[in-house]
């Protein structure tokens, strides 16, 4: 049986990852970068001291990566408080699963993105940590932000389920030693080796019940 739950963020709860992009693109263009059709997919999973480091030093974004950081936040918390886009099943299968297990949020998300999702989502209050791979010291696939989640939750991570959608999120819990049920993002769907991580999968969060979570959890 496991002793929590620990979810991601973007592209699991949230039809969020083209939003970051088209966020970063943006900036990349408007600020005379380079803009590379692969950027998408190599920034999956970064932390944001990741990726500013990524859009000056490969996509000649010409600002400090501070201000690189703080641009893409303010335009994606513009976007938020005008509608923030949930999946369906989101709301419902986290307050299923936060009735009967602590719950955990392990994201690349910056802090303040966090907290905004948590204040303005209806399931906001169920959650009871929140890790943002900036404050851990590396971004997935490394498995810090899980491990950092399943710490603060004071549970082994060994004991945990992770929910996850990516090619690195789904590398970084199996590398924390979680039981994974993979989530895949259909704009940016895992490979066949990220996949083959998982224990369950399933078309949607929707799916993600106590029934799945108590099954994988037995494996």
């Amino acid at each position: 049986m496991s002793d929590a739950v620990i979810f991601d963020l973007d592209g699991v709860l949230m039809d969020s990852e083209q939003r970051w992009n088209a966020a970063k693109e943006a900036l990349v263009r408007a600020s005379g970068g380079r803009w590379r059709d692969e950027a998408p997919r190599v920034m999956m999973g970064m932390s944001s001291p990741e990726w500013s480091a990524y859009l000056h030093d490969d996509l000649q974004v010409p600002m400090e990566a501070d201000d690189i950081n703080r641009d893409v936040v303010r335009r994606m918390e513009d976007g938020y408080r005008r509608q923030l886009p949930l999946l369906p099943g989101a709301d419902e299968a986290v307050r299923a699963l936060g009735g009967r297990w602590p719950l955990g949020l392990a994201s690349s998300s910056n802090r303040e993105i966090i907290d905004l999702v948590l204040e303005l989502a209806p399931f906001g209050g169920a959650f009871r940590v929140a890790v943002s791979s900036e404050e851990v010291a590396r971004g997935k696939p490394a498995p810090d932000v899980y491990l950092e989640a399943a710490r603060r939750l004071d549970v082994d991570p060994a004991r945990c389920v992770a929910i996850e959608d990516s090619g690195n999120g789904l590398h970084a819990a199996a590398a924390a030693e979680m039981k994974v049920i993979a989530v895949p993002n259909p704009h940016y769907p895992p490979d066949d080796e990220a996949r083959a991580l998982a224990d369950a999968t399933v078309a949607g969060v929707g799916e993600v019940t106590p029934a799945l979570v108590e099954k994988v959890s037995a494996l």
